[in-house]
């Protein structure tokens, strides 16, 4: 007896046929609707604007945060410091002017704001940070601390 369902008799080696190991499970189609439900609650247009991807990296020296943000300007663009730890980075993508006289035949180009947030860990020098855009890539840099020595006191044993 086979743990792997098969769809017909014969085995196939090319079948396109998948298998979904939670096929029949309650829980699937529930966490697909789930899913399905809210990238449904947001308009197609600002999709991929308000997914902005962001990587985040830590060095020796430094936290290195890049957001892939195309088609933006370093004017559109914030990265803010709040509360001493945290990091965000927002910006915003407005609509074109339209003139009268245009016939549009497609907009597929994200619209809309995005805001990344994120807590920067104890060795970060939040006064030093520095970012830079280039080829729609946002660059935030944060230094961190060196390692904090250890002070050893010795203490004469009397007695």
């Amino acid at each position: 007896m086979s743990l792997i369902p098969r769809r017909s008799s014969v085995f196939d080696p090319f079948s396109l046929d998948v298998w979904d190991p939670f096929e029949g499970w309650p829980f699937n189609n529930n966490l697909r609707s789930l899913s399905d439900q809210i990238r449904s609650s947001f308009p197609a247009e600002t999709s991929s604007i308000l997914q902005t991807r962001v990587d985040w990296k830590e060095t020796p020296n430094s936290h290195v945060f890049k957001a892939d943000v195309p088609g933006l300007k370093k004017e559109e663009v914030k990265v803010e410091v709040e509360d001493g730890r945290i990091l965000q980075i927002s910006g915003q993508r407005s609509r074109e002017m339209e003139e009268k006289t245009d016939t549009w035949h497609r907009v597929e180009r994200s619209q809309g704001s995005f805001t990344r947030r994120f807590r920067l860990p104890e060795d970060a020098k939040v006064d030093e940070v520095k970012a830079a855009m280039e080829n729609g890539v946002l660059t935030v840099t944060v230094p961190k601390e060196g390692p904090k020595k250890s002070d050893v006191k010795s203490i004469q044993i009397s007695g």
